[in-house]
């Protein structure tokens, strides 16, 4: 009778044990989300650690017409988390084929679904059921008795990533005709929980070490773009009022400063409050002031209020000085503000007011006035059609690198003045998209029009085949001009895809010698082993004062 008695209790045990598995098993966690705001270069989605996400997961942006299978569903592009709230995230955007919009779908990629499914089972397999032990009798079996220690979570200490050394040649048309060729290294790294600790080193990079061949370093359109990519260590625990990052990144409350070579630091002072302080060299070409040789350095308190199933607010407020080869430059505050009314409504906004000395329209003292503004409204009454309006004013003339007109990346400063834009999905996985405008600092006598128009189709007749067509028209108080963009992608298989973009840009400002220029880029990613990636690329640019033509090779390991 003992003996049955403890037959059944060792049952028993083993099968409470096993309780939060088979729970596990029923729950499987979420791995599609909501896309609920869209910003300058990140986009924010509707779960957060609740749901299992964690910094460096990434996401594929979906958008599905009603009724549309979801296996139709057409691909935008990729996101990376890199902060992390209760019910919210904030991902960086990688990757794209076409704007994102309000109430796209983001899907977990199949790794870090198994590393949210681990993680769940982990947290369930804290509750261990007490084991009964007797003094007399035939004791338990060994396996039903035998103590189980806790998992390690599986985002601690895992390190992805790929690391690649690269190969580029330059060949130069000009006179005097001139070549180089260049040694560099590319980084793409996802390491989290680092040595147990609450750093993390996300991002991509790609930089040139040596130049060789007898020839000078030619600055090139890969170069430029080069220099867009984020990379950075950061601390955030959830346990700490400390956050940190330190590398080339976006300051988190302040994405309107662009990317930094620095550092931050941030301190939570209540849960909706937080001050920081910043500093570092400004890298990025897309920048509207950008200058190689410029320090930055600031301080900001950040306000967010609500959440993303009514009204999500965010608010930052900052002061910053700036220097150009350590010499005076700016002094300026900064503002930015987000508000997101549930998935139909949002608003954006940075404005920068300067400290300006001798300025003839502000008198002999100077004075204080507006240096940068820029406003977007976006409304989305249905899945289908975004709506769009906009304002953007230079007080100063950008200074952004004009060669990458044509690439798209300058697309947000080419407009001035009032502009307004929809975006419309058709069947098909075909969506059409403009944006019509007054530049209202235009040197003509009348005030132009400005437009821009565009196509993409995801998925061209079944072949895999993505393409995104763009033609702009602008006239600036900085140049006018107009530019055409095609780009077209495909994955051939899981390890193969290939890129093709060509552009064509006719720039004319007293500003630059840019004039009319042409280029053409083809990328090639082969993940040949599970472990190894070989990439090949290949640009051509003829323009008036830059021809060239560039061919890199990357060898790569991927862990």
């Amino acid at each position: 009778m003992v003996r049955g008695c403890m037959r059944a209790l060792s049952g028993l045990a083993v099968l409470v044990a096993a309780a939060p598995l088979l729970r596990a098993q029923e729950n499987q966690p979420r791995t599609v989300f909501q896309v609920r705001y869209v910003a300058s270069g990140s986009v924010y989605i509707d779960g957060g650690k609740e749901a299992g996400l964690a910094e460096g997961f990434h996401l594929t942006i979906k958008r599905r017409q009603p009724g549309q299978a979801e296996m139709g569903a057409q691909d935008l592009g990729e996101v990376e988390v890199t902060s992390v709230a209760s019910n919210s995230a904030v991902c960086e955007i990688k990757s794209k084929t076409a704007d994102f919009q309000v109430g796209d779908a983001a899907y977990l990629s199949s790794a870090d679904v198994e590393t949210v499914r681990l993680l769940a089972v982990s947290k369930d397999s804290h509750k261990y059921a007490q084991v009964v032990s007797f003094t007399e009798g035939d004791p338990l079996d060994e396996e039903a008795r035998k103590y189980v220690p806790r998992p390690r979570l599986p985002e601690i200490n895992r390190i992805k990533g790929l690391f690649a050394v690269e190969f580029t040649v330059t060949d130069s048309h000009n006179v005097p005709a001139a070549s180089s060729a260049e040694e560099g290294v590319v980084l793409k790294a996802d390491m989290t929980r680092i040595g147990g600790s609450y750093w993390n080193l996300t991002g991509f990079y790609r930089g040139n070490l040596t130049t060789f061949g007898g020839g000078q370093n030619i600055p090139t359109l890969m170069d430029l773009i080069n220099r867009t990519y984020t990379i950075g260590l950061y601390y955030n625990n959830p346990d700490s009022k400390w956050l940190m990052g330190a590398g080339r990144l976006y300051i988190p409350w302040a994405v309107s400063l662009d990317t930094i070579d620095g550092a931050y630091v941030g301190r939570r002072l209540s849960k909706h409050v937080i001050a920081g302080m910043f500093g570092g060299s400004t890298p990025d070409p897309t920048a509207w002031n950008y200058n190689p040789n410029r320090q930055i350095a600031g301080a900001l308190l950040n306000f967010d209020y609500g959440d993303f199933n009514s009204v999500k607010t965010a608010f930052t407020a900052g002061m910053a000085v700036s220097r150009i080869n350590w010499h005076p430059d700016r002094q300026f505050a900064f503002f930015e503000t987000n508000i997101l009314f549930k998935r139909g409504f949002s608003l954006y906004d940075d404005l920068e007011v300067d400290q300006f000395n001798n300025e003839p329209t502000l008198g002999s003292r100077g004075g204080k006035g507006v240096s940068r503004s820029f406003l977007t409204l976006r409304y989305q009454p249905v899945r289908f059609i975004t709506f769009e309006a906009a304002d953007n004013y230079f007080r100063l003339l950008p200074t952004f690198d004009t060669r990458l007109i044509a690439t798209g990346l300058l697309q947000q400063y080419l407009f001035q003045g009032l502009s307004g834009g929809v975006r419309v999905e058709l069947p098909y996985r075909v969506s059409v998209y403009t944006d019509i405008g007054r530049s209202s600092a235009s040197s003509d006598p009348k005030a132009s029009l400005n437009t821009m128009y565009g196509v993409s189709w995801a998925n061209i007749l079944g072949t895999g085949l993505r393409a995104d067509a763009r033609y702009t028209r602008f006239d600036s108080a900085f140049g006018a001009g107009t530019y055409q963009m095609l780009a077209l992608s495909k994955e051939i298989t899981e390890r193969l895809r290939l890129e093709l973009q060509l552009g064509q840009q006719d720039f004319q400002s007293s500003f630059t010698q840019a004039g009319r220029s042409r280029f053409g880029t083809f990328m090639l990613d082969w993940y040949f082993h599970q472990h190894y990636w070989l990439g090949a690329g290949w640009t051509l640019y003829r323009g008036g004062i830059q021809d060239y033509d560039q061919i890199l090779i990357n060898l790569g390991y991927r862990f």
